[in-house]
């Protein structure tokens, strides 16, 4: 698995709260891969990027600054507007960074989040035009929320890595997923009862090697 990841790789969700930050923590600390993220709807509390920061221990110039940092934690376009600014998706460009390593891309809740008033998280990333990692939850509704976003996905033609689950083992969930999504599940993700550096490098050789 470690060799089949791409050296660019877009992780967004089925949901919110889905897990995408753990997930891109894991790809950080076992890939010693650098991070961006494009829109960070929610600055007054501790911002993803900082929170990884501190979570993988990777350097600082492993982190790249995000193109939109909007203060209210609300979906980005109503954050942007309650600003009086419009997110500009011809503003969005993979950073300059160290091509020798991985670089992890997290995106903000799931694909239909939307941007502006006619472009989604879809949009950004057709125009990045890297592949995608779907990060679902293990939860009742997943079935939906991931066989959805899937279609979306493929309807887009976007490049479809597979899909992360997170949370505690649900085996009716992923042989759903599976069957239903046509779709290879790289790693079930179970709860991490603390989050270090070493637990994140652990949990990468545990679910993606």
């Amino acid at each position: 698995m470690h060799n089949r990841l791409p050296k660019e790789i877009f992780v967004t969700g089925s949901d919110t709260d889905v897990g995408k930050t753990v997930v891109s923590g894991i790809l950080l600390a076992g890939l010693g891969a650098e991070y961006w993220k494009p829109v960070q709807s929610g600055t007054e509390e501790m911002t993803d990027t900082e929170w990884l920061k501190e979570k993988t221990g990777l350097p600082r110039q492993y982190f790249h600054q995000e193109t939109y940092r909007l203060k209210r934690a609300l979906s980005p376009h109503a954050s942007a507007a309650q600003e009086g600014i419009r997110l500009d998706i011809k503003a969005f460009h993979l950073p300059e960074r160290d091509r020798s390593r991985h670089l992890v891309v997290e995106g903000a809740g799931g694909l239909m989040v939307p941007l502006n008033e006619e472009c989604f998280i879809l949009d950004l990333i057709k125009s990045l035009n890297i592949p995608v990692l779907l990060v679902t939850s293990s939860r009742l509704g997943t079935i939906n929320h991931t066989l959805l976003s899937l279609e979306q996905m493929r309807r887009h033609h976007l490049d479809l890595l597979g899909v992360v689950i997170n949370g505690p083992k649900n085996p009716s969930n992923r042989d759903a997923i599976t069957h239903y999504g046509k779709i290879e599940i790289l790693a079930e993700i179970e709860p991490l009862t603390e989050i270090t550096p070493q637990t994140l490098k652990r949990a990468f050789e545990r679910y993606f090697t």
